[in-house]
């Protein structure tokens, strides 16, 4: 009897022993599976007591927005969190077209002012003029009342009426205008020829319409020109980027006559979804006329992707000053309460592996704006880029492409305005120019 317990007792032992392992074994493997339940605990405990015991009685939506708010805050500068009214109007601006009447708006002196009207909308044909001061919108004074508030009362169904009240210098009383609103589609580009053979195209944003938008101005600045073009200035300087598949089309327009040379840009993320190559689609391209693409530090994102393309392939002259550096891919993920995140989700890479990221890229002739030398050190100070933003994504040497690459290039260090004011854009007319004469000279 003596020996089966002693036996038995150290059979029992290790029994608890090895049920005390696999309790332990499997908490610790749970909080490795679920390393956030902890902080997510915390965060309801936070929660539960300031909705609790606050002296006053808060609101529940606003602090469930800052929670998020306060999360996203920590990721990057890009990353945020969408309430329904500023995301439905960011799908507007993506999409080019909304209902309303036509008019560009501005705040000069605390008062509403009519920057533009825009051509061919209700307000343009009604007569409104640039400088008017919008006094009120359907009777309700807009003393006080933000840009953001004023474009909501103008913006409508198609078919809706909308009085505004205008006070216009010159005009001995108020002048009343009754417009129809009407679906207004606003241009994400313009073009014009700056002298025979030689077109100017601006990307203002890259919209949902850009790319059919773009082949449209080439075709008319080919006809202008007796159907053929000697050069092309594309102005991207101020475009802050916009829909990555609409720059993916514009920079399709001169890539992928090479079967060896179709890949436009790649993105990496952590996710299977968010990595992938976009290469542009073979057959005929535009003719290889000499091409300049200007950009500033205003030049970001969808920007620098056309930009580093076009001189990875050696396919155009790449002027200006150095580009902002956002090399990132932002997702727009929809939310339950009809707002959105959009969430960085991947970083981008040119043909050749090139991050852009907090870099930039860097002009093949830099070309700065005529600024008086006093002013210089103001300026230079004035010059914000990603690599100067809180949080902002480390930038990161690895070169990335997949596919067919393009050999590695070693790269150097507006408005329609008028040429004679415009100093980048008549250099780089000058250098179309010049670029011609080479080709007709024979010259190598």
């Amino acid at each position: 009897m003596k020996k089966t317990t002693k036996l038995l007792l150290p059979l029992l032992i290790a029994g608890i022993v090895a049920c005390l392992a696999v309790i332990f074994a499997s908490r610790w493997y749970a909080s490795e599976k679920r390393p956030d339940s902890a902080s997510l605990a915390l965060l309801n405990e936070a929660y539960a007591a300031v909705v609790a015991n606050y002296v006053e009685k808060p609101d529940a939506k606003k602090l469930v927005q800052s929670m998020v708010d306060g999360m996203l805050a920590v990721l990057d500068p890009h990353s945020a969190y969408l309430p329904p009214e500023p995301f439905h109007e960011m799908e507007i601006q993506m999409a080019g077209t909304f209902g309303g009447i036509g008019i560009e708006l501005g705040m000069k002196e605390g008062r509403l002012i009519v920057i533009a009207p825009i051509e061919d909308t209700p307000a343009f044909r009604a007569g409104i003029q640039a400088d008017d001061h919008i006094y009120a919108i359907d009777g309700v004074p807009t003393q006080g009342m933000n840009i953001a508030a004023a474009v909501k009362r103008m913006r409508g169904r198609q078919g809706t009426p909308v009085t505004l009240t205008i006070l216009r210098n010159g005009s001995p009383k108020p002048l009343i205008f009754k417009l129809t609103r009407a679906i207004i589609r606003v241009r994400s580009l313009k073009s014009r020829l700056l002298e025979p053979g030689y077109g100017l195209v601006r990307i203002t944003q890259f919209q949902e319409r850009t790319g059919d938008e773009f082949r449209e101005a080439l075709q008319k600045l080919r006809a202008a020109s007796g159907g053929k073009l000697k050069g092309l200035v594309l102005d991207l300087r101020f475009n802050p980027g916009g829909l990555l598949e609409s720059s993916i089309q514009v920079a399709n327009n001169f890539i992928g006559d090479n079967a060896a040379q179709t890949l436009i840009v790649s993105i990496k993320g952590r996710t299977s979804d968010a990595t992938r190559n976009f290469n542009a689609s073979l057959g005929p391209k535009e003719a290889h006329y000499p091409m300049v693409v200007l950009i500033n530090g205003g030049s970001a994102s969808a920007s620098e992707i056309v930009a580093g393309a076009l001189q990875d392939y050696k396919r155009a002259i790449i002027m200006g000053k150095q580009s902002f550096g956002k090399g990132s891919v932002q997702s727009i993920i929809p939310l339950r309460d009809n707002g959105a995140l959009k969430l960085t989700t991947a970083r981008y890479y040119t043909p050749s592996g090139r991050s852009i990221q907090a870099k930039g890229i860097t002009p093949d002739i830099e070309v700065g704006t005529v600024w008086p030398v006093a002013d210089k050190d103001a300026v230079k100070g004035m010059e914000l880029k990603e690599k100067d933003l809180e949080n902002r994504l480390e930038p990161v040497d690895e070169e990335m492409g997949g596919g067919k690459r393009a050999p590695a290039v070693p790269h150097g260090g507006s408005s329609m305005a008028d040429l004679s004011r415009d100093y980048q854009l008549s250099r780089a007319l000058e250098l179309l120019r010049s670029l011609n004469l080479v080709r007709q000279k024979g010259a190598s």
